[in-house]
């Protein structure tokens, strides 16, 4: 029986966190306490004031950031009487199912329809993808190297399970991962997304700070340009964390210093929170544009995954349904995330795009990041990318007759 491709990685590593849960308290690795709760939203990272934002909190500091953008960019254009378009791009996360990403946005580049992006968000796999469409055609090549040349042993090391869950924090060790993002986030993307910042450009990357069990923006661009010696590494700790499932891969811990004494913050996967994000609704659009002439603007949403349910035998174990009841929660967090996105659009005159994996894509899978599976993933990314799939509603969801077997 092949795998269907639906089986995201978090879900296949349910039954691994199964064990973890059961024997959790047999080991424990210290760390730094993490920082006084009352200080951390305001907390300066790497004497950046503006490294970051709480989406779920005021949405005041994120908004003083858009309008300094906003400020940039009026600077830097000429004048015109109808307002340049503005073009937003959400990726979700998706394990190895960001070759789908990742061979829609290089497709789309081949249609020559690919637009500049104002703001560029991701999570997880999305959060791997996003620096190099947040910088464009020229990247490319890069964008295809990570999601069609990299093996298992390319992204992780799985670790002896029982040693893992009496010793460890994670089942599988992620440096070869972090090797993979060290390779391709150097002073030269660093430098090329501080340029970017200053035109009035915004990149954001979702992590969870699991200490607070809340969703953190962080605001890349800043980062960037900020000069710290220690931004290039926050950075790629940031890529990491945003790719960490929790429990399967270790969390990354950010160091912190508040009143002169060290702390350290907890962070892993942004999915563990959100599966994608655009804006909070909070955040009223249409609102900041009255009074102004009309402006297009559009949301362009790629789903690293599918939209419909997949049918599948779920035997009458603990671990079996453990695995099953995973995948079906982290889908419908994703359609959550989607239907959020796409009213919020729908409030403020926003037009939304959707793109995502659709069920006649079939190929099989034997194991996460199997490199055959996601080189025909990119090509079918490629070819939706080049033909333009979009679609501007939400269809139906639950429609499993494809993968329903006959009797």
């Amino acid at each position: 029986m092949t795998t269907t491709p639906g089986r995201r990685t978090g879900a296949r590593l349910a039954t691994w966190l199964v064990a973890i849960l059961v024997l959790a308290g047999c080991g424990n690795i210290n760390r730094l306490d993490p920082p006084p709760l009352a200080a951390t939203p305001t907390l300066s990272i790497a004497g950046i004031d503006n490294a970051r934002f709480w989406p779920d909190a005021d949405t005041a500091p994120l908004l003083r950031e858009i309008a300094q953008l906003r400020e940039r960019q009026a600077a830097g254009a000429a004048p015109r009487q109808v307002p340049a378009a503005r073009n937003f791009l959400a990726l979700s996360g998706g394990g190895d199912n960001g070759a789908f990403g990742a061979g829609l946005l290089v497709g789309w580049t081949a249609s020559g329809r690919r637009p500049t992006f104002d703001v560029v968000t991701g999570i997880s796999a999305g959060a791997l993808i996003a620096p190099f469409a947040f910088l464009g055609p020229a990247y490319d090549p890069q964008l295809r190297e990570v999601f069609t040349e990299v093996a298992p042993h390319d992204v992780l090391q799985m670790r002896s399970m029982l040693r893992a869950v009496l010793f460890g924090e994670a089942l599988a060790d992620t440096s070869p991962l972090y090797r993979l993002i060290e390779r391709h986030v150097n002073p030269a993307m660093m430098a090329a997304i501080a340029a970017e910042y200053a035109r009035g450009r915004l990149l954001l990357i979702g992590t969870t700070n699991l200490d607070l069990g809340r969703p953190v923006l962080w605001n890349i661009g800043a980062i960037a340009a900020s000069g710290h010696p220690d931004a290039l590494e926050l950075f790629r700790r940031i890529l990491l964390a945003s790719a960490s499932i929790p429990g399967a891969f270790p969390p990354v811990l950010v160091d912190v210093d508040v009143a002169g004494r060290a702390y350290q913050e907890m962070h892993v996967d942004g999915g563990a929170a959100l599966q994608m994000f655009l804006y909070p609704p909070t955040l009223e659009l249409r609102e900041q544009a009255r009074g102004r002439p009309a402006r297009e603007r559009t949301a362009w949403i790629v789903r690293n995954g599918r939209l419909d349910t997949e049918w599948a035998t779920t035997n009458r174990s603990i671990l079996n349904i453990a695995s099953r009841s995973a995948s079906t929660l982290l889908h419908y967090s994703a359609i959550n995330d989607i239907t959020r996105i796409f009213l919020t659009t729908r409030r403020d005159g926003v037009n939304f795009r959707l793109a995502y994996i659709g069920p006649e894509f079939d190929a099989p899978r034997s194991e996460p990041f199997e490199t055959a599976y996601m080189r025909a993933l990119f090509d079918y990314g490629y070819r939706a990318g080049q033909e333009g799939r979009w679609t501007d509603s939400l269809r139906p969801i639950g429609s499993i007759e494809r993968n329903n077997p006959a009797p």
